[in-house]
């Protein structure tokens, strides 16, 4: 039984975490999992969309499996850290949009898997986040201290990450850490379908450097960002889809575009 696996419907990847027993929880076995799905997934051109979600209705995840963690040593431990660093990085550099699901608890390292993705969205009723590894007197260590800030603000993730606090989800979306919530599952399944239709049906050389420009232009200065963005743009200029594009502007029809 795999700790983690992938299914595809259409053009959308699903990616899940598979371990309800233990709130879909990351040991090194499931990061080694989810490290090679990620690395598949970077250069499949057939999807054009990832959503990671949890098995059950408890939890999306509830971070480090930290049953695993008491039994290993400092250098274990540290190589399981710089693993799910260097998994969420590549979680964050998917050239596709990307998607948290969010079916239940997403504490800790949880919530930083739902930090690296492009948007959250969540089931409301009962369910909580937070970045509480100060309750294990350690702290975030795959990006929240550095992401949750860039998100919410500075000042908020300083109390959210000093206090171990959970949020329930509508708090959460208060704070603009959870984009839309829902009173169910299936509602939420529902509309992260309905959110991505319209994004399925644009170039996906164009989304994927919308995605770059984006996220590497964030992280810098205007100038810098510019600069970017003129790169990313100058790939987008020669592609059949804009050519694509162009032609069915002239014809009055909706482009078909195929990612080339």
């Amino acid at each position: 039984m795999p700790k983690v696996y992938v299914t595809k419907k259409d053009s959308i990847a699903y990616v899940i975490l598979n371990r309800p027993e233990e709130l879909n929880s990351l040991d090194y076995g499931s990061l080694k999992e989810l490290n090679e799905i990620v690395l598949t997934l970077s250069t499949d051109l057939t999807i054009k969309a990832v959503v990671f979600s949890g098995t059950g209705m408890k939890a999306f995840c509830a971070g480090a499996d930290l049953k695993e963690r008491k039994t290993l040593s400092e250098q274990e431990t540290r190589r399981n850290v710089c693993l799910i660093r260097d998994v969420f990085n590549r979680i964050e550099d998917l050239p596709q949009p990307t998607i948290a699901m969010i079916n239940g608890y997403a504490l800790g390292g949880g919530l930083e898997l739902a930090l690296v993705c492009d948007f959250r969205f969540a089931v409301s009723e009962a369910q909580l986040v937070g970045l509480t590894e100060i309750n294990w007197a350690i702290i975030p260590g795959a990006g929240g201290t550095q992401r949750l800030p860039k998100l919410i603000g500075i000042s908020k993730a300083k109390q959210l990450i000093y206090s171990g606090k959970k949020l329930n989800a509508i708090e959460a979306k208060n704070i603009g850490l959870i984009d839309e919530t829902f009173d169910d599952q299936e509602s939420l399944e529902a509309y992260t379908l309905e959110f991505l239709e319209p994004i399925l049906l644009k170039s996906s050389i164009a989304l994927q450097q919308a995605k770059y420009a984006i996220n590497k232009g964030h992280a810098t200065d205007l100038r810098t960002g510019i600069a970017i963005e003129s790169k990313a743009y100058e790939l987008t200029i020669g592609t059949g889809d804009r050519k694509e594009a162009l032609l069915a502007f002239q014809e009055k029809r909706d482009p078909v575009f195929r990612g080339s």
